[in-house]
């Protein structure tokens, strides 16, 4: 019998008795299982209330019949010990011992693939996640994303699914302009050689010198006489009027001057800046095909893919392919005429051509190309998508993006289903919420934002200072100490993986406000606690020379000597490890497995530090049995923390 089995069995017993009470199938698959409120009643139960109309009976003597109706079908070698009453609730008390064998064995014995495999009907899917811009560092809603769509692959991969890693790069653009200007303007030549500064660090330098120097110059404009004229146009036009709503009755004309040269400052942008001239300039000869501008183009662009690697690398992130939408954004046109021919889109008086968006039950149209030929976004989109499908041949798709862009997924799937049906309701579109840093001990490099780079340093950082520390103290204690080189190696992996844990530990639709100091605690719900656990459990081995070397019959033995309380709370959060993996799957969600890790290293923590189970103080099969039970939760703990991105450490 494996641990699914054993559900299987009780619902078969459950099902057996209300049968022969003449309770019909479909009455029978309504009443579900359920933990019991109190382990001391029993392990599963279920309620009888439903039954009372039917059978004509008080809930409680339905109770005792139904009990009458399992005690008759149970046997000697039954992993049901006995069926207890609670009023209108029947509940099966497990044995111990038997759960104990079933559970470890199977865990014992498939290690790192226990739970995985799970899924009847494997499916290709292709999940698109990270997507920088070229223009800057990755910040710290990159990083989210990045573990977010890692950490799901890994989940899928786990449960049995085919999974290609999708990263679509923004590298063209106005904003990719701004960077290569600046660069040509101020750079003299420097590169992330010379200066010593990664590439997309150094890219992103220039995109700030740009903005600076823009501010600068619109600030000069400001004290203009055109400043003077384009505001008095605009007090002359309606947007006074929207102003005075947004501002309040009567304004003083000062606070509507800064309304305007805050609203302006796009447009002057676009019609009257000279940086802004130059750097429209270069986006048109970028365009057409100006190799100058394709040379200092695909130079700073290599300066950031190389900067995004290294990144990628220290994270944990990879992917299976990388495009980039200098190369796709043409993309999608050709699906304009289909769309038309196949009576999906229609063509407007000016040209333009549209999408009715009641077809997807939505209001009002989607334009997918300007009247001047020129597409959209969506556009792009969905030439990408259908490219995508093509080449990989994939069943479904994932598109982990923050939750500002759900509408634009609502329209972008809806079209999809209509061009292509059979990936209609295939598309997933992961959302998750915003990541905010509180002030203190990390601190952006510009003030405003915090890029990938810095916030993992940080966190390296402060693991190090704490290892430190922390070897220091047994320096003056006569304990063992650790070489600074191990020490700084050992802070890598407890940083990265407590920054892991602490941003995977809410629901991807959650506002995090990620705490640094809160995150390296060595208790509670951090990751430094589940790999804590891990070492504890690895420092078992090391004291006992190896893990058990039994025969069958032995660890039979060693594991039917289990069944304390502690013990049993371990075993039972065992067995619902592939059920959490299940709903980590179906819903894409991490933070079922991190909770996992969590309930499962607090119940062999407290079994740990019992006095009554003080592994090393016992002998025979029962040492034996704590022994594999302990192994057991560190095969499990360990896939769980890989699920996660995180390295388990054998020693921290």
């Amino acid at each position: 019998m494996a641990i699914s089995d054993i559900e299987d069995h009780l619902d078969s017993l459950k099902d057996q008795a209300l049968a022969a009470l003449g309770v019909d199938a479909d009455t029978r698959a309504q009443i579900k299982l359920a933990d019991s409120p109190d382990p001391k009643i029993g392990d599963r139960g279920f309620p009888v209330f439903a039954l009372a109309r039917s059978l004509r009976k008080a809930p409680p003597l339905i109770a005792k019949d139904v009990k009458a109706e399992l005690d008759a079908l149970l046997t000697d070698d039954d992993v049901v010990a006995e069926v207890a009453l609670a009023g209108p609730y029947v509940n099966f008390k497990l044995d111990a011992a038997k759960v104990a064998r079933i559970t470890l064995t199977q865990v014992l014995e498939q290690g790192a693939a226990f739970g995985a495999n799970f899924v009847q009907d494997p499916q290709h899917i292709a999940i698109e996640f990270s997507a920088p811009n070229t223009n800057k560092p990755q910040h710290l809603g990159h990083v989210r994303n990045d573990l977010l769509g890692e950490s799901v692959a890994r989940i899928l991969t786990h449960a049995g699914h085919k999974v290609t890693r999708v990263n679509l790069i923004n590298d063209r653009g106005i904003h990719i302009c701004k960077s290569m200007l600046a660069y040509k303007l101020f750079g003299q030549g420097e590169t992330p050689e010379s200066s010593g500064i990664k590439g997309d660090h150094l890219v992103g330098k220039y995109y700030v010198a740009f903005n600076t120097k823009f501010e600068q110059e619109y600030a000069e404009w400001v004290k203009t006489p055109a400043m003077q004229a384009r505001f008095e146009e605009w007090l002359e036009g309606d947007e006074p009027k929207r102003a005075q709503r947004a501002l309040g009755k009567n304004p003083t004309e000062e606070k509507l001057r800064e309304h305007f040269l805050k609203a302006y400052k796009d447009t002057y942008f676009n019609t009257e800046s000279a940086l802004g001239a130059k750097a429209k300039a270069m986006l048109l000869a970028w365009e057409d095909g100006d190799q100058e501008v394709l040379a200092l183009w695909e130079t700073m662009n290599q300066w950031v893919f190389d900067g995004f690697d290294e990144t990628y690398a220290r994270l944990g992130v990879s992917f299976d392919r990388v495009y980039h939408e200098s190369k796709t954004y043409l993309l999608g046109k050709d699906l304009v005429q289909r769309g038309l021919d196949e009576g999906i889109f229609h063509t407007l008086e000016d040209g333009a051509v549209a999408f009715d968006l009641e077809k997807i039950g939505l209001t009002g149209q989607k334009i997918l190309l300007r009247s001047d030929g020129t597409s959209v976004y969506m556009t792009q989109d969905l030439g990408t998508a259908l490219k995508r499908l093509e080449e990989l041949e994939m069943d479904g798709g994932i598109y982990v993006v923050g939750d500002e862009q759900r509408y634009h997924f609502e329209v972008l799937f809806g079209i999809l289903g209509l061009l292509e049906p059979k990936i209609a309701g295939k598309l997933h579109h992961l959302s998750y919420g915003m990541v905010e840093l509180p002030e203190g001990r990390m601190k952006s490099r510009e003030g405003t934002v915090v890029d990938a780079d810095d916030l993992m340093q940080g966190m390296v950082n402060i693991a190090t200072e704490e290892g430190h520390i922390r070897n220091d103290q047994n320096a003056k204690l006569g304990f063992a100490t650790l070489e600074r080189e191990e020490v700084e190696a050992r802070a890598e992996h407890i940083g990265l993986g407590a920054l892991k844990y602490f941003i995977l530990d809410f629901n991807p639709t959650t506002t995090v406000q990620f705490d640094p100091d809160k995150a390296l605690e060595l208790t509670g719900r951090t990751g430094v606690f589940m790999m804590y656990v891990y070492a504890r459990i690895q420092g078992l081995e090391r004291k006992l020379g190896a893990w058990p070397a039994l025969s069958r019959e032995g660890r039979d033995e060693a594991l039917m000597a289990l069944g304390t309380d502690l013990e049993m709370a371990v075993i039972k959060t065992l067995r619902s490890w592939p059920h959490m993996l299940a709903v980590a799957e179906r819903d894409l969600d991490p933070s079922k497995v991190s909770e996992f890790l969590f309930t499962l290293c607090s119940a062999f923590n407290s079994l740990y530090n019992d006095d009554d189970h003080k592994i090393m103080d016992l002998d025979g099969p029962r040492r034996d049995g704590i022994f594999l039970l302990a192994k057991a939760v560190a095969h499990a703990a360990e896939t769980g923390l890989n699920l996660l991105g995180i390295r388990a450490l054998e020693q921290m």
